[in-house]
């Protein structure tokens, strides 16, 4: 299982069903953007694979316990609350990939040199837009921060500064110079 959010350091009912820990930094580098909000996280950012806004970042993996492609992006997508229609997959064994043409080579170029049988990770869509009528810019997701409030300000300043510092897209950089963010990284953690 390939990650670089939460997934990392909240497995959540995945725990069971990996063995060893994360191999940070050893993943294949792919587009990676705060660019969807998630109900999950009380509509706050969340990252995601996006070929649009991200930029190039290295991803993490750790070894599922399971023998099959097909179970473990069930385990993902459950873990996700998703269907396994957004779980990205590369299974050498069988040829079949699932995902944009480009993160898949990715991937599969990426099993082939560590001698993987495959890999699945999280392939759910940017939906910025949908949320606030508005396209995603970096000053679009600033505005949208700034205004969110209480539990989701809070869960929102936690997802992004608890994300691998990896993770570093053009988002996460131009907060990283914004004070009012910086202000509210520090009342939150």
């Amino acid at each position: 299982m390939i990650g670089w959010g939460s997934l990392i350091w909240d497995l959540d009912d995945l725990a069971p069903k990996v063995r060893g820990s994360w191999a940070m930094s050893d993943g294949p580098a792919l587009p990676l953007e705060f660019s969807r909000i998630s109900p999950k996280r009380l509509m706050g950012l969340v990252v995601i694979v996006d070929h649009t806004h991200g930029a190039a970042c290295p991803t993490h993996w750790i070894a599922s316990a399971r023998a099959s492609i097909d179970a473990v992006t069930d385990d993902l997508a459950a873990r996700e609350r998703t269907t396994p229609d957004f779980i990205g997959s590369v299974c050498r064994d069988s040829g079949l990939e699932r995902g944009p043409a480009p993160v898949t080579a990715a991937v599969r170029d990426w099993c082939a040199s560590k001698g993987l049988r495959g890999a699945v990770w999280t392939d759910l869509p940017a939906n910025f837009s949908d949320h606030t009528g508005a396209p995603y810019s970096l000053d679009a997701a600033h505005s949208y921060l700034r205004g969110l409030e209480g539990d989701s300000q809070r869960e929102s300043v936690r997802y992004i500064e608890n994300a691998p510092a990896t993770t570093d897209t053009p988002l996460r950089r131009s907060l990283a110079t914004a004070q009012w963010w910086q202000e509210r990284a520090r009342r939150h953690l």
